[in-house]
C-alpha cells in the first residue's frame, strides 16, 4: 500500500440515480469519504416508477458531469485517482452498463486497478462511513428494490438469513404513496404524511406472524391499504398506519434474527434506512444499530467506493475488464 492514502472513485448507475463518490483509504486501514455526488432523475415521477430505457439515457447524459463534480468536491483531479470501482449488479442492465463501461474506460485510461462492486455490498459498506465495521454482524438492506437480511460472520462472507417474498419494502412505500396520492418517491412522502396522521385509524395486521424464519412480506399491508383507501381513509392516516406496521415488522424480524445468530450489531442500510421512524425504532432497541451517514442511504457512488476500499483492505485482486453487468446477482455465498 502507498505511504499516502489511496483515493478510490466509485460509480453507481444501477437504477435511476447517477452516483459518483470518492473515498480515501489510509495506510492504517481508516476510511474517509471525500465526496458524494448524486444526480437523482426526476423524469420518472409522472410514471409512478422507474422507466429503464429513460434511466439509461439519463445516466449517459449526466455521468461525466457528476464525476467532475465529485472530483471537484474532493479537491482532486482525475489524475489523483488510484482505483476505480463501479457497480456490476444487481440492477437494470442498461443502466448498469453506463457506469460499468465508464468506470472500466476511466481505469484503463489512468492505468489503475478496477473493481466491479456488488450493489448490496455497497449498501452494507456505506455504514463504514459512520462507525468501525468489523464482523460478525447482521445486515438489513432495505430499499426500493431489495429487502434482504444477511449474517456476516467474516469479512466478505454473506449468509442470506431472510428476504422478501413479494415486494421490497421501498417498493411497497412507493405503491401505497401512489395509492394515497402522496407523490413519488414514496418513502419521503409517506414519512412526511405520517407525522400528520393517526396510526390507530387504519388497522394493519402484522405480516407473517408466527413464522419460524426471518422472511418479509408486504403484500398483506398493501391489500389492507387498498381496502382502507376504498373505504375512505385519510391519506395521512393511511401513511401513519402503514409506516408503523412496516417499521415494526422490519424491527421485530431483524431482532429475532440477531438473537438467533448471536449478533449484537446490526447494519441497516438502503433507501428505507433514511426513514425517521425506522431509525428511532432501532435506536431504542437492544442491538447496536449502525446506519450509513447522511446522503449514503439511497443509491450513491461513495458506497461503491467504500466497497472498493474494503476489497483493497481485504487483499482482493482487481476485477477483469471483461466483467459484465448482471441484473440478478445474489450476494449470499452460502
Amino acid at each position: 500500500m502507498n505511504a499516502r492514502p489511496t483515493r478510490i472513485l466509485g460509480i453507481d448507475t444501477s437504477c435511476d440515480d447517477t452516483g459518483v463518490g470518492v473515498v480515501e483509504l489510509a495506510p492504517d486501514g481508516g476510511i474517509r469519504v471525500l465526496a458524494n455526488r448524486v444526480w437523482s432523475q426526476t423524469i420518472h415521477a409522472s410514471y409512478g416508477g422507474v422507466m429503464p430505457e429513460l434511466a439509461s439515457r439519463e445516466h449517459v447524459e449526466r455521468i461525466d458531469a457528476v464525476t467532475g463534480d465529485a472530483l471537484a468536491e474532493a479537491g482532486l483531479t482525475v489524475e489523483d485517482v488510484d482505483v476505480v470501482a463501479a457497480t456490476s449488479g444487481p440492477g437494470l442492465v442498461g443502466a448498469l452498463l453506463v457506469g460499468l463501461m465508464y468506470g472500466k474506460g476511466l481505469a484503463q485510461a489512468l492505468g489503475v486497478p478496477f473493481y466491479a462492486a456488488h450493489h448490496l455490498e455497497g449498501h452494507i459498506f456505506a455504514a463504514a462511513s459512520e462507525a468501525e465495521l468489523r464482523p460478525p454482524y447482521l445486515a438489513l438492506v432495505v430499499s426500493g428494490g431489495h429487502t434482504h437480511l444477511f449474517d456476516v460472520p467474516r469479512e466478505g462472507e454473506y449468509v442470506l438469513v431472510g428476504a422478501t417474498r413479494d415486494d421490497a419494502a421501498g417498493e411497497a412505500f412507493d405503491k401505497i404513496a401512489r395509492l394515497a396520492g402522496l407523490g413519488y418517491p414514496g418513502g419521503p412522502a409517506i414519512s412526511e404524511a405520517a407525522q400528520r396522521g393517526d396510526p390507530e385509524a387504519v388497522p394493519f395486521k402484522e405480516p407473517l406472524k408466527g413464522q419460524k424464519g426471518f422472511d418479509f412480506s408486504f403484500s398483506g399491508l398493501k391489500t389492507a391499504a387498498l381496502l382502507a383507501h376504498r373505504a375512505g381513509a385519510r391519506p395521512e392516516d393511511l401513511a401513519a398506519g402503514f409506516e408503523r406496521a412496516a417499521v415494526s415488522f422490519l424491527l421485530k424480524t431483524t431482532l429475532r434474527a440477531a438473537q438467533a445468530h448471536g449478533r449484537d450489531t446490526v447494519v441497516v442500510s438502503g433507501g428505507v434506512a433514511a426513514n425517521r421512524a425506522l431509525r428511532e425504532a432501532f435506536a431504542a432497541s437492544p442491538v447496536r444499530a449502525v446506519f450509513p451517514g447522511q446522503g449514503l442511504n439511497t443509491d450513491n457512488g461513495a458506497m461503491i467506493a467504500l466497497a472498493g476500499a474494503a476489497a483493497l483492505r481485504a487483499g482482493r485482486p482487481p476485477s477483469p475488464l471483461s466483467e459484465g453487468a448482471v441484473a440478478y446477482a445474489p450476494l449470499a455465498n452460502a
